[in-house]
């Protein structure tokens, strides 16, 4: 046995969020220092680690109506195929059970493939779209958006109230809410490439023409987590530059729970669902 494998799981704390930066940074993925606070400040990040330094994390955030989401399942690249993500997914899903909740996530390919054995049941797809910026941009269009617009419209294609997390996205430095014709959308930092979602519209033509005022006023790369099934509009994004970078597979642990109303453009990222 490795002498690895019996490193105990702990519970982490808010004074880990730049060790988890440096997890998530070194697997290249998008999340902030603020992200990670959002984990460690309102659900429970379990961890591993080996020394002093933190080797691998798993997160579960609440959210309401017996949901939550893992995510931030990462190990450094010394301690992978050690079986440390399985078992630190084992503790968020025992956390969840033991607190009624249904458990949801989006996971990669090879992630899929790991979960769907432990009882995750597939649900729909998600593709991940990059767009690469000019140098130079318009200026940002004048928007009357309210957070209370966008958190009611979330909660309503997604069956969840999450206003604590997109009230604190929305307070950000940099962030703004974006609306017209129907359709609204939240852009906000990212560590590499600033992030568009979640994005509603009654419509795709609405959806695209959101998001094209918005790429023509920025200056930087955009990422933007699509529903796969939205055809019309990954058609559109992909027609006017932006490329697929990867895809995910939304799954979920447990009972089915309320479905929301309407089925949204773009997700607020894999990591929140």
């Amino acid at each position: 046995m490795d002498a690895t494998d019996g490193l105990p799981i702990l519970k982490l704390g808010v004074e880990d969020a730049i060790a988890g930066l440096a997890l998530s940074t070194e697997a290249h993925w998008n999340q902030t220092e603020e992200d990670w606070r959002i984990f460690l400040r309102d659900g429970v990040v379990f961890g591993i680690r080996d020394g002093m330094r933190l080797v691998a994390t798993a997160a579960l955030l609440p959210y309401s109506g017996n949901n939550a989401w893992i995510s931030m399942v990462l190990v450094s690249g010394t301690h992978r195929r050690r079986g440390l993500a399985t078992r630190l997914v084992d503790t968020c899903l025992e956390t969840a059970r033991r607190n009624g909740l249904t458990s949801w996530l989006d996971a990669t390919p090879d992630g899929a493939a790991v979960y769907g054995p432990l009882g995750f049941t597939p649900t729909l797809q998600l593709r991940r779209l990059k767009l690469v910026k000019p140098s130079r941009a318009e200026t940002p269009p004048t928007s009357s958006a309210t957070v209370d617009a966008l958190r009611a419209r979330d909660r309503r294609a997604t069956g969840f109230d999450r206003s604590a997390l997109l009230s604190a996205f929305a307070q950000r430095p940099g962030s703004r809410i974006v609306s017209a014709n129907g359709a609204i959308a939240l852009v906000r930092d990212g560590r590499t490439a600033r992030h568009v979602g979640p994005l509603f519209a009654n419509h795709a033509a609405a959806a695209l023409a959101l998001v094209d005022v918005i790429a023509r006023s920025e200056t930087g790369p955009l990422l933007v987590d699509a529903i796969a099934s939205q055809a019309a509009f990954l058609e559109g994004l992909t027609a006017s530059g932006w490329t697929i970078e990867r895809p995910f597979q939304r799954m979920r642990f447990g009972p089915a729970t309320a479905a929301g109303e309407e089925l949204p453009f773009a997700v607020a990222g894999p990591e929140f669902g």
